[in-house]
């Protein structure tokens, strides 16, 4: 029986979904990081769980020809993989997918689902940094802890971007030097507009005037800013700042636009889509664009289309301008709710705009005399709720299209929707953060019962 502390030999076999690889000990797994399948590592048991051992590599004693020196810190967030040449990373991730609908769904694919490679450097639009107590500048956390870690090195941002991160870093640090803060950033593909929101967690005995956060609005390189704070945060003016009930911070200070904008070419058709700086978006810069034209290109051109959990309108916006579709969009979200309406008036009021919790929504909406055509569905992390799932199926789409960042959840929903009468069409993947375990995936199921 493995321990905490014991040191021991192993050979790795495959990878595992999250970041670690597998290996085992008289029948026990171990999940293992800093390794690469096929290496032969000497590690060291950090936890031992139910019936699964966690441990760290700490040295190689059969390097595998994929390993390479990482940048960084390879516990700096988003880094766990930057040890894995990169062409092995989207092998390990198409692996990963093949493995959780086999295992969790068992709905084995025929291939490993191909996975479209981003540039490793400057891919990230949206980015949390944490600035502590006496931190001279924002950074990661590293994995499974709080403790900072250089956001620079692991080249994820652009280093303009870096830079102003450095700079609001700064002005941050000069009105408290107690003060916790966390810095969300937002910019457009080119990096022309670049918004930046910052939440603090200031003792009340030490308040800040708001007028003092002026100056950082006068940044160069930034062009919106934004300030929010928990309920303990008390500014002079006695504005208060707590989260609601959908965890969305309340505004206190507004200075410049906090919002950036985006034109993107979709076979050949103009989408704009405008985002609050508190708003989700896909964050890589190289592959939004043939995300988006992979998700709405089977798309029946004037077909009628649902898009669940629709975020400021990625897919719902160019469903309508690129393919005419007539789309009722659905986010819950209040911030991203107002930028889908926006988004929406841009696509010539083909986009009916709901704000509603999805499963609110399938249990009230009745759909006309046309059968919806696509679905599609973004769901968060968690992935879709068991009554979110039942109220889509009831919809009977003729097709779903559904967009994951997560496979395991993703492999748990496939198997409803197969269950229930769709059957799985393609399986594509989209690397949208190098160097971390984490991949998109996009599923498209036909309804074979129709």
């Amino acid at each position: 029986m493995l321990s905490p502390g014991q040191v021991v030999p192993l050979a790795i076999e495959k990878p595992a979904a999250g970041g670690p690889m597998i290996a085992r000990v008289d029948g026990q797994v171990v999940l293992v990081a800093g390794a690469i399948p096929g290496e032969r590592v000497v590690a060291r048991i950090t936890r031992v769980g139910k019936g699964v051992a966690y441990a760290d590599t700490i040295s190689i004693e059969d390097p595998s020809g994929d390993r390479r020196e990482p940048l960084t810190d390879p516990l700096c967030g988003g880094c766990l993989y930057a040890h894995i040449a990169y062409p092995r990373q989207l092998a390990i991730k198409g692996q990963v997918i093949a493995d959780a609908f086999a295992r969790i769904s068992r709905l084995p694919l025929r291939v490993e689902p191909r996975v479209f490679a981003s540039p490793e450097d400057g891919y990230r639009m949206r980015a949390r940094l944490h600035l502590g107590a006496g931190q001279s500048r924002s950074g990661f956390f590293r994995e499974g802890t709080h403790d900072p870690c250089d956001a620079r090195a692991t080249r994820q941002l652009l280093s303009a971007t870096y830079d102003v991160l450095d700079r609001v870093s700064a002005g941050l640090r000069s009105l408290s030097r107690e003060a916790v803060f966390e810095v969300e950033v937002s910019e457009n593909i080119e990096a022309t507009q670049r918004a930046v929101h910052v939440q603090g967690h200031i003792d009340a005995a030490s308040p800040v005037d708001p007028r003092a956060f002026g100056a950082l609005g006068q940044i160069e390189g930034l062009s919106g800013l934004v300030i929010s704070g928990p309920s303990e945060v008390r500014l002079k003016s006695d504005a208060t700042g707590k989260a609601d009930t959908a965890g969305t911070p309340e505004i206190t200070e507004t200075i410049g636009d906090p919002c950036v904008t985006d034109v993107l070419s979709i076979e050949g058709r103009a989408v704009t889509l405008r985002r609050h700086v508190l708003a989700f978006f896909q964050g890589n810069r190289y592959l939004l664009q043939d995300l988006i034209a992979h998700v709405v290109g089977p798309i029946d051109r004037d077909s009628p289309v649902v898009d669940l959990y629709a975020g400021v309108g990625v897919f719902a916006v160019a469903a309508a301008v690129v393919r005419g579709a007539h789309v009722v969009a659905v986010e819950g979200d209040r911030v991203a709710a107002r930028d889908l309406e926006h988004n929406a008036r841009t696509a010539g009021g083909a986009i009916e705009t709901v704000h509603l919790a999805v499963e609110t929504f399938v249990r009230r909406w009745k759909p006309g005399p046309d059968t919806v055509g696509t679905l599609i569905v973004d769901p968060p992390r968690t992935g879709m709720s068991k009554e979110a799932t039942e109220g889509a199926i009831r919809l009977a789409p003729r097709r779903i299209t559904y967009v994951s960042c997560d496979v395991a959840t993703l492999a748990r929903d496939a198997r409803r929707l197969v269950d229930a009468g769709y059957a799985i069409q393609d399986v594509t993947a989209f690397d949208l953060f190098p160097n971390t375990p984490h991949v998109e995936t996009v599923v498209r199921f036909e309804n074979v019962r129709m």
